[in-house]
């Protein structure tokens, strides 16, 4: 595990530098901020052709021309004459958009809750379910499909409903456990994160023993572990997105915090920042991004960890510049990543954690293999 001790005297002189400028609000290096702004275009470019591939790609295949006329006579920007089936338009804003725009927020939520928890931990292993957070939304999922199967919660069924609630209330738990005398130890935040995350994760184990209707709901408990895009209706999309987008923008107002927080705590006291009210704030909607994500998309691994240290490689350690970017390259990520999944053994579809594991793992360790130099905050 890297730690704050553990960077070098040359890290800590660029660090305290970027935090003096930051905060005398002086301008960064014209060169960075080109690259910054170069990125997010390419990016954004990257997602809008990932939504309306995905969108598209099925056992129909609707042209991508096609779907732009569609969207287009939708917004009211212009008025294209229809000359496609009426069918088409039914498949793609009534089936195929509210997935895709989900696993858009679920890759994006992932992505920009990684950043939050490795500037945090500052560690670059750290990912959104590093306090026990997947623990508890398994075990929030498994006992939703086993006991309440048939109940439903805002327009949500108890499964991704159950594993919200149980992803926020792990994470109240795992807070309360590590404080000691009025201060979060991360320590101390990462082991008992650990410890309740395996104490759910046999929990899930247990009630798939005991329960008669295990033959049941192990397919669904199954296809949720394993990861995959669940949201169907509008409305559904419509809660996801409120809490995304409203954790997103919490996470940018947090943004300078984590650069103080890279030097360490004690330096970022000096520089004036209220260190414990800022590690509470990160956890909470680091948390908060997560359950979304993981209610909508069940266990999704590797896009959390590869993303932001993909990110962190190529444009700097800067959180001001690296949350947005995190946000776009992860949404367009998992699209692409669940449009592959849905093609790639027709007429099944891979759950789309199998495939960010395969893709997501081996391109994490090329990059750290040929990096071969100090990982850097």
């Amino acid at each position: 595990m890297i730690d704050g001790s553990e960077m070098s005297i040359s890290t800590q002189s660029l660090a305290v530098e970027r935090s003096e400028h930051s905060k005398r609000g002086l301008p960064e290096t014209s060169s960075s901020a080109i690259r910054f702004r170069t990125g997010m275009a390419l990016l954004l470019a990257l997602l809008v052709v990932s939504i309306i591939l995905a969108a598209g790609a099925g056992a129909v295949h609707v042209p991508s021309s096609t779907i732009i006329s569609m969207l287009a006579n939708r917004t009211g920007m212009v008025h294209v004459p229809r000359t496609w089936p009426l069918s088409d338009e039914t498949i793609i804003f009534q089936i195929r958009l509210p997935r895709v725009l989900a696993a858009a927020l679920v890759g994006a939520a992932l992505s920009v809750a990684g950043v939050l928890f490795q500037g945090l931990l500052r560690n670059p292993l750290a990912d959104p379910y590093v306090i026990g957070t997947s623990g508890g939304a398994a075990f929030g999922a498994s006992l939703g499909a086993v006991l309440f199967a048939h109940f439903s919660i805002l327009g949500f069924s108890t499964v991704p409903a159950l594993a919200f609630l149980g992803a926020l209330g792990t994470m109240t738990l795992v807070y309360r456990l590590s404080r000691v005398d009025g201060r979060t130890p991360v320590m101390t935040l990462l082991l008992a994160g650990f410890a309740v995350s395996v104490i759910l994760g046999y929990g899930v184990s247990f009630l798939l023993i005991v329960n008669d209707r295990f033959e049941l709901n192990m397919r669904v408990i199954s296809a949720w572990l394993l990861g995959g895009i669940s949201v169907e209706r509008w409305s559904q999309l419509g809660i996801i997105a409120l809490i995304v987008i409203g954790g997103g923008v919490a996470a940018l107002t947090l943004a300078r915090s984590l650069n103080g927080l890279a030097l360490g705590e004690e330096c970022a006291e000096h520089l004036g920042i209220r260190v414990e009210r800022q590690k509470a704030a990160v956890i909470i909607v680091g948390s908060l991004l997560t359950a979304a994500a993981v209610s909508a998309g069940g266990l999704i691994g590797f896009v959390g960890l590869v993303v932001p240290h993909f990110l962190r490689l190529l444009f700097g350690p800067n959180h001001v510049r690296l949350l947005p970017l995190a946000a776009l390259a992860g949404a367009a990520f998992l699209v692409t990543a669940d449009l592959l999944a849905r093609i790639a053994m027709p007429p099944n579809e891979l759950p789309v954690g199998i495939l960010t594991v395969f893709v997501g793992g081996p391109a994490f360790l090329l990059v750290l293999r040929r990096a071969k130099r100090e990982y850097r905050f």
